[in-house]
């Protein structure tokens, strides 16, 4: 049996999680030479409140394109983690911004991994670039679930930004990987 993963990605509008979901699709699809489908939320959702991404990742064929049993998540608000939060795996992983308060109803004994990261704050702080946030995400997603290589997030991510602007961006995936690694 093929192993198939699903990640799904959310949080404002603003915080890059369609574009965090693009990157990671063609990370897994070109450089890991994995099948991969990407799915996104669209409408007012996508520009407001709560933005979504998912993607489907897989050795084998990808029968349904739609996450039913997510294996990790990473949500930047409060609100993505209650709207998208419900179908997450026991043996899962949810990575949450460490500026968001995680629902007392959210914490189960037997529930998912839940890791508070300060991605946001990293962003701000550390790279002085708050739109970076979903570059973070993807480097501490990437070193808690392994679900594709570093390289070829790196390639992906290279592929994805301006010329000039490379470095910057690896210098946020490599910050991501830290608070991954000290989660």
């Amino acid at each position: 049996m093929p192993d198939r993963r699903e990640v799904r990605l959310a949080g404002a509008g603003t915080h890059g999680m369609i574009e965090a979901g693009l990157v990671l699709q063609v990370a897994a699809a070109i450089y890991d030479d994995l099948n991969a489908h990407h799915v996104q939320s669209y409408g007012p959702e996508a520009r407001g409140n709560a933005a979504r991404s998912e993607v489907i990742i897989s050795d084998g064929d990808i029968d349904y394109p739609k996450a039913t049993q997510v294996d990790a998540m990473v949500a930047t608000t409060r609100e993505a983690l209650e709207q998208y939060g419900s179908d997450l795996k026991q043996e899962g992983v949810v990575i949450v911004d460490g500026e968001v308060e995680i629902p007392d109803g959210f914490r189960q004994a037997s529930g998912p991994r839940i890791m508070s990261l300060p991605l946001t704050e990293t962003a701000e702080q550390k790279l002085g670039k708050p739109n970076l946030v979903f570059v973070i995400a993807l480097g501490a997603l990437i070193e808690v679930t392994k679900v594709v290589s570093k390289p070829a997030l790196e390639a992906a991510m290279k592929d994805h930004v301006a010329r000039g602007g490379e470095d910057l961006y690896i210098k946020a995936l490599e910050a991501g990987y830290a608070l991954g690694a000290a989660g």
